[in-house]
């Protein structure tokens, strides 16, 4: 199993959501997050004043997949999600040892 991750623009997470559900996605968790990477943040103009925004809302999707799952997750989420602009995001994929279902106790690729 992988655990996948991704920073993503806010505006870009129902269109990912659609699309990972059209390849069989069938959950995700959704955080929202503030970060910076190589965009190292922005300034912005409030009341006449020049600001320094330091952080970068994003949102962070974390969805579990059984390990032949995983390439197509990660091809479908950069595929939506780029605008070919700085900041579009970044994606992980984690080795998942184990997963349970709580309320089955369902374990392994069951669980998800």
């Amino acid at each position: 199993m992988k655990l996948i991750m991704a920073a993503i623009k806010p505006y870009k997470l129902d269109e990912v959501r659609e699309a990972l559900v059209a390849i069989g996605v069938r959950g995700m968790m959704v955080t929202e997050i503030k970060g910076f990477g190589t965009q190292s943040g922005h300034t912005e103009i409030y009341r006449g004043a020049e600001y320094s925004v330091s952080f970068v809302p994003k949102m962070k999707l974390e969805i579990a997949v059984p390990d032949g799952q995983a390439d197509e997750v990660v091809e479908t989420i950069a595929r939506t999600a780029r605008t070919d602009k700085i900041g579009d995001g970044k994606i992980f994929v984690i080795d998942l040892e184990q997963a349970l279902r709580v309320r089955t106790g369902e374990t392994g690729d069951d669980a998800l």
